[in-house]
C-alpha cells in the first residue's frame, strides 16, 4: 500500500484518468473529491462489500446434470 500525506486542496494522480483531491480535513474526517470517467465504478468500501455479497448470493450452486448441461447449451447455438 502507497501512504502519501496531502494538505486540503492537493491533488493525486492515478494513471491518466483519475484525480483525487483533499478537500477539507477535519474534526477526524477528509473528504476528497473524485474525478474519473463514468465508466470507471468509485464505490465506498461498505457499498462495494454488499454488492460483492449479493453477487455471491445470488450465484447457482448446484451441479448440473450432464443431460441439462448438454440441453442448455443446445439452446444457446
Amino acid at each position: 500500500m502507497l501512504v502519501l500525506t496531502r494538505k486540503s486542496g492537493q491533488k493525486l494522480r492515478i494513471g491518466n484518468r483519475i484525480v483525487i483531491t483533499v478537500l477539507d480535513c477535519s474534526s477526524g474526517q477528509i473528504k476528497i473529491g473524485v474525478e474519473a470517467p463514468k465508466e470507471i465504478p468509485i464505490y465506498r468500501e461498505e457499498v462495494y462489500s454488499r454488492i460483492q455479497e449479493k453477487n455471491r448470493s445470488s450465484l447457482v450452486t448446484d451441479t448440473l446434470s450432464p443431460g441439462l448441461l448438454s440441453r442448455l447449451l443446445k439452446g444457446m447455438k
